[in-house]
């Protein structure tokens, strides 16, 4: 058995409590902040993809905003031009951005450091322009965009339709999370690793590095695409001004704040997303983003290893000091009963 999923691990009574808390959130929340913490959950489902392409394959991508953006527009096409129920384009979205991020892949893998996150960048930044073209304005609504229709509850919940997609977006977030937890720490997890860490070593041990940099460019891609597709069907709306520049560089501070190479980092992530941008703004209406640089300085400075790196670092030091502290009462434990065996 997996230690993680053994009942009597500590890690995974967290998790359970963790889930528990997501599930009950909703009952005691507005409908807006509940819309605020599908988002919330929507970023951390991208933010992972992205950590397996940069914290665990060290390949840096300044591009998944346009992954999200074919995600987001693959739901809503269907949605739109087919009448595809908005549950049955989760799985066609992400294998549109699968196919699309493995052959991306393959040209990048030429591509290393600063020139990749160049050219990730670049498909950031004409993303938008190709989703006006006059060719496929009928398919994308041009500059105008897609509107959709909210989902309804299934008949009989009694519940509104925002609580409804946030449990079905936190139900595909789990999904998801652990997908990627079996796939990161298993053989191909190690391989994405052992490239980032020592490619000449890994390349020896018998590792195709080209599969495996093409791999992880398309499961990342896959990740953003399946988030883009729920944040169509949430926001309701599609338009290529949504999907700016600005939507992946927010993807790679968010992985970075959360914490690069950790699969829970990507929550920490999302939330930093979605809430610190609102924090700023009604901290300072006239610079927003002046507060939100700040905050952004704040985090490097005082967690630089994420917050993820920072929680580990505080239960390994309280371990730390449980474990010395155990170490000196068991030799006083040991001589307050050896001097009563003096004293006879």
């Amino acid at each position: 058995m997996d230690p993680a999923s053994d009942p009597r691990n500590p890690r995974a009574g967290v998790v359970a409590a963790v889930i528990a808390l997501a599930c009950m959130l909703p009952l005691v929340l507005s409908n807006y902040q509940t819309f605020q913490l599908t988002l919330a959950l929507i970023y951390a489902i991208a933010l992972l993809g992205l950590n397996i392409l940069t914290g665990y394959n060290g390949q840096i991508s300044l591009g998944h905003g346009a992954f999200y953006a074919i995600g987001a527009y693959t739901a809503a096409i269907l949605m739109d031009h087919y009448d595809l129920p908005y549950w049955a384009t989760i799985v066609p979205a992400g294998a549109v951005c699968l196919g699309v991020g493995f052959v991306f892949g393959l040209p990048a893998l030429r591509l290393e450091g600063l020139y990749l996150a160049l050219a990730t960048f670049a498909l950031a930044v004409c993303t938008p322009q190709l989703l006006k073209y006059k060719l496929i304005e009928e398919w994308t609504g041009g500059v105008q965009g897609i509107v959709l229709l909210k989902p309804d509850p299934p008949p009989g919940l009694p519940i509104s339709a925002d609580r409804w997609l946030y449990y079905f977006t936190l139900a595909i977030t789990i999904l998801a999370f652990l997908f990627g937890r079996n796939l990161l720490r298993g053989r191909t997890g190690r391989a994405l690793v052992a490239i980032r860490d020592h490619p000449i070593a890994a390349e020896t041990m018998g590792i195709n590095a080209a599969l495996y940099k093409s791999l992880a460019f398309g499961v990342s891609a896959m990740y953003t695409g399946v988030a883009g597709a729920l944040g169509a069907i949430v926001v309701q709306f599609v338009a290529p001004d949504s999907f700016s520049p600005f939507l992946s560089i927010s993807f790679l501070v968010g992985v970075v704040v959360g914490g690069l190479a950790s699969i829970s980092g990507a929550l920490y992530g999302g939330l930093v997303v979605e809430f610190i941008p609102n924090v700023a703004d009604s901290i300072s209406k006239a610079a927003p983003w002046a507060i939100y640089g700040i905050f952004l300085i704040g985090f490097m400075y005082l967690m630089p290893s994420g917050v993820a790196g920072a929680l580990r670092a505080l239960a390994t030091r309280k371990k730390t000091r449980k474990a010395q502290g155990a170490d000196v009462a068991a030799p006083l434990a040991r001589n307050a009963e050896e001097v009563p065996q003096k004293s006879q």
